[in-house]
């Protein structure tokens, strides 16, 4: 049996009342306290992930954009300095390698985070096809990444640093940040449909900084929080999971995520060609929003029939903790994907009925 791998906070984890699970690979924490109660927190106050199992390449090198809009979907040439963008990495065939997000350090010079249990998967698919002037470092074991996570996590944050934070917009960051005397990248970003912020550190920081948050947003009901949490608030905003909404068998348009792919981009992306065709005959399959008619949960993997034809299956599903719904997202033939259309899942051997709903589940007030 493979050892499980740990973050620099493991040992961490035991003062907060965490309970760990195998995710991927490695040992994290799905609670603290409660799901629920995690979950509410980061809608209504604030929450603090450990997401140090992500991973973090470095790519740098004139022909870096020249590399990096041959490997990703959407458009790298459209980020400015201090700026970040969601993308994909392909397969010839379209299927999804990882989705990841791209930082902009400076002009030849970028960050990529992608998913835990992809990184050593992506970086050899990154190594593979190198090409010009470009290097690649894989800083996944130097770096530690914090989220935090909700409306209050900015006045939270701000309790630790001079630096001002409403200054950075939604999917900018800024380098060199001094958080509670250690030195950081913060960017806005997040996998919640909150506002918020992840912090890059150095791997030795993390411990102190993770105890500094928790210490500085006590006042404002700031909570630790685990997987089983994170899930259902990216499952709730529509944010896609690798291995369950992508994969190397989905591609990104159907799994709804076609914004971060730009098919008329000068530069030729690997697996352009095959969303081409997807798009312009058709897509054969396509990811919905499902609500629960009948009394169940939908789950991932569970089958879904219209009729006795069985048209695909559950991505993600959940009793949402924010609507008290039983929601799902299923991946269904295209020809039943109609908002309204009543499908049925199957559900402990049971065929319960489920409509197809808008998606986002939910979507935070702006202010």
């Amino acid at each position: 049996m493979t050892e499980l791998k740990r973050t620099p906070l493991f040992e961490v984890y035991k003062e907060y009342g965490g309970k760990t699970i195998d995710f991927g690979g490695w040992e994290l924490p799905v609670q603290f306290s409660s799901i629920k109660e995690e979950h509410e927190a980061v809608r209504t106050k604030a929450g603090l992930f450990d997401v140090s199992h992500m991973g973090e390449v470095e790519v740098k090198g004139t022909d870096s954009l020249i590399y990096l809009q041959k490997m990703m979907t959407n458009d790298i040439s459209k980020i400015k300095n201090g700026g970040a963008q969601y993308t994909a990495m392909c397969y010839g065939n379209g299927g999804t390698v990882d989705d990841l997000l791209v930082y902009k350090i400076e002009d030849n010079h970028y960050l990529l985070v992608v998913n835990a249990s992809n990184i050593d998967k992506d970086y050899k698919w990154l190594e593979e096809h190198l090409a010009g002037d470009v290097s690649i470092e894989n800083l996944s074991e130097k770096t530690a990444q914090l989220a935090i996570q909700g409306p209050l996590a900015e006045k939270v944050l701000q309790k630790l640093t001079d630096t001002d934070l409403s200054g950075i917009g939604f999917f900018k960051f800024q380098q060199d940040v001094n958080i509670n005397g250690k030195k950081t990248l913060v960017s806005r970003t997040g996998y919640t449909g909150e506002d918020g912020f992840e912090v890059y550190c150095a791997t030795n920081d993390v411990v102190e900084l993770w105890k500094a948050i928790l210490t500085a947003g006590e006042e404002e009901g700031i909570v630790p929080v685990g997987l089983g949490a994170r899930d259902t608030l990216r499952f709730e905003a529509n944010l896609a999971l690798y291995g369950q909404e992508l994969s190397a068998e989905i591609s990104p348009l159907e799994a709804g995520i076609g914004f971060a792919v730009k098919l008329n981009k000068e530069a030729d992306f690997i697996g352009k060609e095959a969303l081409v065709q997807q798009k312009e005959n058709g897509l054969p399959r396509k990811l919905v929003g499902i609500e629960m008619i009948d009394r169940g949960i939908p789950r991932h993997g569970y089958p879904v029939y219209k009729g006795e034809e069985l048209i695909g299956e559950v991505t993600t599903g959940t009793q949402s903790p924010t609507l008290k719904k039983n929601i799902g997202l299923a991946l269904v033939k295209t020809e039943f994907a109609g908002l309204e259309s009543v499908l049925e899942v199957e559900i402990r051997g049971k065929r319960l009925r489920a409509a197809i709903v808008p998606t986002p589940f939910y979507k935070r007030e702006k202010k």
